[in-house]
Formats: structure tokens, C-alpha cells, sequence
């Protein structure tokens, strides 16, 4: 699992993680900062991408729903003389905070924030005991909720599609049982049990319940949704000629980052079975290669960076179109806000 230069991380059970940027040239490369260009950080977490951003001359409008982060971050505002602004957001209203001529660019990096995983209270972290708590914004309904009041069913969808658990009903079913007789109340607590239903086996390289702490986080805080509606409010607020760059760390993440761009290439899709669709004007054009994976040195150096994966677009010239979350196949799960207490 990678932390971003944001300081950020897609880990569900590591442990204290220094801020490493990762990908931090090619994004820069990819987003080409420069004096007089407005960039978007809609997810600034420690700050990583946004300081080399504003190294390169640019302004920056900087984005994270964790008050947590925008408190930390206001050193660094009060730093630059005027060129950063720090909004507290998710990243998914980032059209709310364009200026009206545009964006010249907006970068987002997608995962937890390694200095949420620190922090034992905010329940990210099963090798730090605390609360099942798992909200970004520090507001809503929590994991704990979930845990403790989601159906059965609802659980082995949540499990199995967003933390791709191989054994998603096992688990549900123990959770439903434990649960009956005395609530999850902390991390360990959900962890052991994880562990006693699926032991862990000599060649698995991950702890039994990182999958189950994945699949809650991501739902907690609707993660596939929210970067699915900011690749659309992005396409409406670039420029012509701005960019568009993305970090993700996770196959989910990076699979609707390749849809997106995919879907706005204006090449057209089908099967040579059906009639021939009429291609539709491109919206982005691929930056470099389609897909940028940290170098073996930067791996190397830091092993959270294995698995990161980088993709741009450049904005053309072409009027935005209408989202369409079908493109996604995002799946029909539980409503998040029956289950808040």
C-alpha cells in the first residue's frame, strides 16, 4: 500500500508512516505548475503536492474534508503570501471553489491520510486500539455503525465488492453473532474476531482484516463515489488545455480514473456484433503514457509507493458533457445514513 504526497494512504493496518510524496515528479510533470496558472489540490492531506506545486510559481486552491488537515495546513497558507487558499471540502464539491475563468489544472491523490492512520481515536488502524470511527470529515455515521447495525447481506456486499474479501459471508455472519450478545466498540476488538474466522496463513502478506477495514473505510466515507463525482466537476471547471491528474492506489480507484478518461476520449466503444456508434468529440487526450507506475528505486525507497498508479488528461476545447455514473458500474449498496445512531 502507498502513502501519497499528501501524506496519504490506502493502508488499513500500518503503522506511524512518514509524509513520503509519491509520484511527486511525474505529477508535477503531468500538471506543468507555473506562475500565473490556478491549480486545484482537492486533496491536500500533509500538504506534499500542493508545497511543490507552489514551488513551481502557481497559485493553489487546496482541498480536505479533515479539519484536522486544514488546521495543520494553515502554516503553510500563511507562508505563501496569499497564493494558497485551504478549503475544508470534499473534493467531490471542487466546482464550488473554482474561480470563474477556471482551473488550469486539479490534481487528486486517493486514499487514507497516513496521519488519520496515526491517530488512534480515528479507528483507521487496527494496530492502534481506538473507536471503530473511519470518518474523514470527523462527522456522519460511522464504521462503528455499520458494524453493529448493517444487515447481514448489506455486510457481504460491502466486504466483498469494496475490500474484495474472498470470504465476505463468513465474516458477516460472525459479525452478526458476536454482535447480538455485546457491540464492536474498538478496532482490536473486530480485528480479533476477523482473525479467529479467517486465520491468517503462512504465505498471506496481509493481516486477515485489512481487506473488511478497507471495504468500511471506503463506504464510511463513499470514497468510489466521491472521486466519480469529482472527475465530472473536474471536466466542467479545467480550462481548455488544463489538467487533469490522478493518484490512485487501489485497483477499485484506478479502474474508475480508466473509465472516466476512457469514456471521454471520444473514441467510440462497442462490439464489431452492433451498429457502429458515431465518436464523439474528445474532452480529454491522454498525458504521456495512459498509466504511470512508481520507478523500482522509488519503490524501493519507499514500499507504499508500489502500488500507485498515475493517469492525466488534457482538457480540450470541446463542451463538457452530462455525467453519466453509469460508466462506472458503481455497485447497489445500503444506504449510509439508515445506519448512523
Amino acid at each position: 500500500m502507498a502513502a501519497n504526497s499528501g501524506g496519504r494512504s490506502s493502508d488499513a493496518d500500518g503503522g506511524p508512516q512518514r509524509h513520503i510524496p509519491v509520484l511527486l515528479r511525474e505529477v508535477i510533470t503531468a500538471l506543468e505548475p507555473a506562475p500565473g496558472k490556478v491549480i486545484l489540490d482537492g486533496t491536500f492531506g500533509a500538504g506534499g503536492y500542493t508545497q511543490a506545486i507552489l514551488d513551481q510559481g502557481a497559485n493553489v486552491i487546496a482541498l480536505d474534508r479533515d479539519p484536522i488537515a486544514i488546521a495543520g495546513g494553515q502554516a503553510m497558507v500563511a507562508a505563501n503570501g496569499g497564493r494558497l487558499s485551504l478549503i475544508q471540502s470534499q473534493f467531490s464539491d471542487l466546482a464550488k471553489h473554482a474561480p470563474e475563468g477556471g482551473l488550469d489544472g486539479v490534481v487528486l491523490d486517493i486514499g487514507v491520510s497516513s496521519m488519520q492512520i496515526d491517530e488512534a481515536e480515528r479507528g483507521f488502524s487496527f494496530q492502534k486500539n481506538g473507536p471503530i470511527d473511519m470518518r474523514m470529515s470527523a462527522s456522519g455515521v460511522s464504521a462503528a455503525d455499520v458494524v453493529n447495525r448493517a444487515k447481514v447481506g448489506d455486510l457481504i456486499r460491502i466486504f466483498g465488492f469494496l475490500g474484495e474479501e474472498k470470504q465476505p459471508g463468513r465474516i458477516a455472519r460472525a459479525i452478526e453473532k458476536r454482535r447480538a450478545e455485546e457491540p464492536f466498540r474498538t478496532t482490536r476488538d473486530l480485528a480479533g474476531l476477523i482473525e479467529i474466522v479467517t486465520p491468517r496463513k503462512a504465505k498471506d502478506k496481509i493481516h486477515p482484516a485489512t481487506r473488511v477495514f478497507q471495504a468500511l473505510r471506503v463506504f464510511v466515507n463513499d470514497e468510489l463515489g466521491e472521486l466519480a463525482q469529482a472527475l465530472f466537476a473536474a471536466e466542467q471547471v479545467l480550462k481548455p488545455g488544463g489538467r487533469l491528474v490522478v493518484v490512485t492506489f487501489h485497483s477499485l480507484e484506478d479502474r474508475i480514473v480508466k473509465k472516466f478518461f476512457s469514456d471521454r476520449s471520444g473514441k467510440a466503444a462497442g462490439s464489431r456484433h452492433l451498429p457502429v456508434v458515431e465518436d464523439k468529440p474528445a474532452i480529454f487526450e491522454t498525458i504521456g503514457k495512459p498509466m504511470i507506475a512508481a520507478s523500482d528505486e522509488e519503490a524501493e525507497l519507499n514500499p507504499r509507493a508500489r502500488s500507485a498508479k498515475l493517469r492525466a488528461g488534457l482538457r480540450t476545447a470541446a463542451p463538457a458533457r452530462a455525467a453519466d455514473f453509469s460508466i462506472f458500474e458503481l455497485p447497489d449498496l445500503a444506504s449510509l445514513e439508515k445506519m448512523g445512531g
